[in-house]
């Protein structure tokens, strides 16, 4: 008689088995890590448009840099890990792509495919508008979440913008009507702002579990991708609206010992016309975003860095499926 694997069937089951998986690991690990009793450990998605301030926000709850930022939109492209441990809690933020409203391409498509699968796997939403108030593209995320969903906090951000604290109430008021938010905090990310109260909000979500992660870890993606990542920053930064969004990163080299690293890496643009504009006259913008990543690099990793920046074409990479799994994007 042979046994049966059981197979979660919902993305609920998925979610609880893997949670299930960490805990037994964490307590087989022979760490010797104690917890107090009534710990709470879970996963959290920040969800939110494109360019509401999501990926600062997490960087800053965290105190490390998880996700690079620009104010361009469609600057997150994946779901990135972010831990915080406190002495009675670990939260795993799960940031995610600004949803966008008009499907364009493939690479539109799994950003947005990432934002709905992150809702069924995560014990906490936190919904991120600006203090401005609500925007049409806001509602469009709004629509992703169930209205019985009783675990989505509210974050308005960016309320350093707004003239006072009273000024905030009608719109407080205003989005309890749009959903039954479990609770609404203002916040400014930029500022450290109210930060504290988001995350004790946050931990009232959360079940009662070991931690999953090494308390010392704040994410779990490698250095390679923190890299990348760090390099198509600058490059979104430092290019400003001259170049679309056709750009990607790849590490092409990556040799480190204990003193340097070395690191080959390429900017790859959608068209040909788009490679003078990321080189620059004389090379001179592509020079910068090297010598801006690997100051970065180098502080990530705490040693010298030798970073190479090429540039290469590749024709239609972000609505080519095939490109796109290539270059990591599933």
């Amino acid at each position: 008689m042979t046994e049966e694997k059981t197979v979660p069937d919902t993305a609920a089951e998925a979610a609880e088995a893997e949670r299930l998986e960490a805990m037994l690991a964490q307590l087989g690990s022979g760490t010797g890590l104690t917890v107090p009793e009534g710990f709470r450990c879970g996963y959290v998605a920040v969800i939110g448009r494109p360019n509401v301030g999501k990926s600062t926000l997490i960087n800053h709850m965290i105190g490390e840099k998880v996700s690079i930022t620009s104010k361009k939109p469609q600057t997150t492209r994946d779901r990135v890990l972010g831990v915080v441990t406190e002495h009675d809690a670990q939260i795993v933020f799960m940031d995610t792509p600004g949803f966008q409203t008009k499907v364009g391409n493939q690479l539109i498509r799994r950003m947005n495919r990432t934002v709905r699968s992150t809702l069924g796997e995560v014990d906490a939403v936190v919904f991120v508008i600006e203090a401005l108030g609500w925007r049409p593209a806001d509602l469009e995320v709004l629509r992703l979440l169930p209205k019985d969903a009783g675990n989505v906090i509210l974050a308005i951000n960016k309320t350093d913008l707004s003239k006072s604290k009273d000024a905030l109430l009608p719109l407080m008021a205003e989005s309890m009507q749009k959903f039954p938010f479990a609770a609404i905090v203002p916040v400014s990310a930029e500022k450290n702002r109210q930060l504290d109260d988001l995350i004790a909000e946050i931990k009232k979500h959360l079940p009662e579990s070991v931690p999953f992660f090494d308390p010392d870890m704040y994410t779990d993606r490698s250095p390679r991708f923190l890299a990348a990542e760090t390099i198509r920053e600058k490059a979104f930064r430092l290019l400003g609206d001259e170049l679309p969004y056709g750009i990607a990163v790849t590490i092409d080299k990556w040799v480190e010992d204990e003193d340097s690293a070395d690191i080959v890496a390429t900017l790859i643009v959608e068209r040909e016309s788009h490679k003078p504009i990321v080189i620059g006259e004389g090379g001179a913008k592509l020079r910068e975003i090297g010598r801006l990543a690997r100051a970065d690099v180098a502080e990530m990793l705490g040693k010298r860095v030798h970073l190479e920046v090429w540039v290469r074409v590749r024709r239609g990479w972000s609505d080519d499926v095939k490109a796109l799994k290539t270059l990591g994007y599933e």
